[in-house]
């Protein structure tokens, strides 16, 4: 059986964006159907419709922790501190392997262009080739397993 970290790379590496492939390895947990995650991930690809801002895979991630462990009550201040420090935890970890969370950003250290906006790019071998995006959607898919299983 698969761990989360392979799913979320072969559903990218399937053509889904790296939100989408994050949020769908976590399918069987949330409930949901592949479908289902697709749609409610789509928004968040290319660091938020390829704006390049916080980075897909990272989005994905707390998408789906906040689906199995956010905080639902408005008049409950602590669950809301506590689990924006989860979040902040998530993000300290995700930067312990890739130094930030912000996608123009983990482009721009390995050298791609941190162009923002237009067109989702064509998934051909040379995508697949020059896109480091699949070591980040292992590395959010495997922090919040592991922060979901403490």
């Amino acid at each position: 059986m698969k761990n989360h970290a392979e799913l979320a790379r072969d559903n990218f590496l399937k053509g889904y964006n790296c939100a989408q492939a994050v949020a769908i390895a976590f399918s069987e947990e949330m409930g949901m159907s592949e479908e289902q995650l697709a749609k409610l991930a789509s928004s968040f690809g290319g660091g938020f419709g390829k704006m390049r801002e916080v980075c897909g895979a990272v989005s994905g991630a707390m998408l789906v922790y906040g689906a199995l462990r956010g905080n639902s009550n408005p008049e409950d201040p602590v669950a809301k501190k506590e689990h924006y420090a989860n979040v902040r935890d998530f993000a300290s970890r995700f930067k312990a392997e890739h130094e930030t969370i912000i996608c123009r950003e983990l482009l721009h250290n390995i050298g791609l262009k941190k162009e923002s906006g237009g067109d989702p790019e064509e998934r051909t071998p040379e995508y697949y080739r020059t896109r480091p995006c699949v070591r980040f959607v292992e590395t959010a898919a495997t922090v919040l397993e592991q922060m979901l299983a403490e």
